[in-house]
């Protein structure tokens, strides 16, 4: 039976040393792998891609980004913290109000390849 499926596979099994060394003197840590995928795990959330849409638009206060997106307060609050927490948006405050951004220019380039990786 053949494990390779649509994928296609050597014929022979034979490794390329010198490819195999240049590679794992290249590679991240296991601790950096891990959190790339945490990072890209954020983007996995279909609310929280949305709450990163918006933004990319403009700052907007948790009350803005509920009736944006038809959701509680509370909904939002709690998917914003997980954003804050992976460093993809920031916060400042004005009087009373907090207003929510993208954390910086990474963000936005993420998102908007990302849509035109879709677009092709």
């Amino acid at each position: 039976m053949n494990n390779c499926m649509e994928v296609e596979c050597c014929d022979t099994v034979v490794t390329h040393d010198g490819t195999i060394e240049k590679v794992k003197k290249c590679m991240p840590a296991e601790e950096t792998i891990r959190e790339l995928a945490d990072f890209y795990k954020v983007f996995g959330d279909a609310t929280r891609v949305r709450i990163l849409c918006v933004l990319l638009k403009a700052e907007v206060c948790v009350c803005d980004l509920a009736e944006l997106l038809g959701m509680t307060q509370s909904a939002i609050s709690h998917q914003l913290r997980v954003l804050k927490q992976m460093k993809l948006v920031k916060n400042r405050r004005d009087g009373k109000t907090v207003y929510y951004s993208l954390a910086d220019g990474h963000i936005q380039t993420i998102i908007s390849q990302g849509m035109e990786h879709i677009a092709e």
